[in-house]
């Protein structure tokens, strides 16, 4: 790049859009990258504050910022996403489908550690939807070595950082223990709550029944909706340490590989989740799940609709961010829960 004055520019190659603001009607581009400069353009740049200009020279070990927004996009953008055009040396991605964004953390912080570049994205591991912004990606400088660039691919590697997992149009079996909801002492007021949250990720309930507490009828109805051909398979009830909450034995012994019994997360702490050796889903939801808006159901509900396995260690991260802080208005996902 050459600083020189505006008015010495008539002819000149500009290298940088050039933004105008005017607060609350627009803060846009005047002119674009690469627009050649006329005499009339001259007062135009003189309003928007510009008495200096870069214009282009060309110097082979440099990249202009939106070149390098473009390597930055390609290290990003993995699949169900699509770039905006680059504007201000900034390129964005925008979802292709609902699903499940998830980012690769660690190569995510070591490529905004090599300075001057930077990608700014959304929390990973959260539900999207189809035109949701993820990510922006720039340079700092309007031109950088190209040799920072080779180092930004090299640290990421062959994989894109950024993905979007389709949901997964499943069917599930809904399991609703407890002698007082069985003897019709009280009316089951978990099913329909359940019901709701799965409707929004397009999953049908494919069996439901309504059992009392007894340990080896429970595991034998899980069994049974699963050799049916449910997806997965949601217990609600008796998840708790109380003598007559059976739940939790009755999951283990259906036979599944136990992920974890309790989760770092309040509400939800007494959360069973485990999988079936084919990778289906049977889940213990603490009674949280049926009076509190937000709780850990929510936070794995949707790897589990996208088939992103769950961990040990996933559940364990949960612990900072775990804790919902019952906001008058709740604003989840954009919020601090589960982050």
């Amino acid at each position: 790049m050459k600083l020189i004055r505006t008015e010495d520019a008539v002819g000149q190659i500009l290298c940088h859009d050039i933004t105008q603001i005017i607060p609350g009607v627009t803060k846009d581009a005047v002119f674009r990258k690469g627009h050649v400069i006329t005499e009339e353009d001259i007062p135009v740049l003189l309003s928007v504050g510009k008495e200096h200009l870069y214009i282009w020279e060309n110097n082979e070990n440099m990249l202009h910022e939106n070149d390098a927004a473009e390597i930055l996009r390609q290290i990003c953008m993995g699949s169900n996403m699509h770039p905006t055009e680059p504007k201000e040396g900034k390129i964005n991605l925008i979802a292709d489908c609902d699903g499940l964004y998830l980012v690769d953390r660690k190569r995510l912080n070591e490529i905004n550690h090599l300075g001057e570049m930077m990608i700014a994205s959304r929390h990973g591991d959260f539900a999207v939807k189809k035109g949701d912004l993820l990510a922006g990606t720039r340079v700092i400088p309007l031109v950088i070595e190209k040799d920072k660039m080779e180092r930004a691919k090299e640290t990421a590697g062959k994989e894109p950082l950024l993905n979007v997992v389709p949901f997964k149009k499943k069917k599930y079996g809904l399991v609703t223990t407890g002698s007082e909801v069985f003897h019709h002492r009280i009316e089951d007021a978990f099913s329909p709550v359940i019901e709701k949250k799965m409707e929004e990720f397009g999953a049908v309930m494919m069996f439901h029944e309504i059992m009392d507490d007894d340990t080896d009828k429970i595991t034998a109805m899980i069994r049974s909706m699963l050799d049916r051909g449910a997806d997965m398979v949601l217990c609600t009830g008796g998840m708790s340490v109380d003598p007559d909450d059976r739940t939790p034995l009755a999951i283990k012994n259906s036979g599944v590989n136990i992920v974890t019994y309790g989760a770092p997360v309040l509400p939800g702490a007494m959360f069973l989740l485990s999988y079936t050796d084919d990778g289906r889903p049977v889940v213990g939801l603490p009674g949280c799940a049926m009076y509190a808006k937000r709780t850990v159901f929510d936070l794995m509900l949707p790897r589990m609709m996208a088939d992103v396995p769950i961990s040990a260690d996933d559940v364990a991260g949960y612990g900072e961010g775990g804790l919902c802080l019952n906001c008058k208005v709740c604003t989840f996902p954009n919020c601090g829960f589960g982050k």
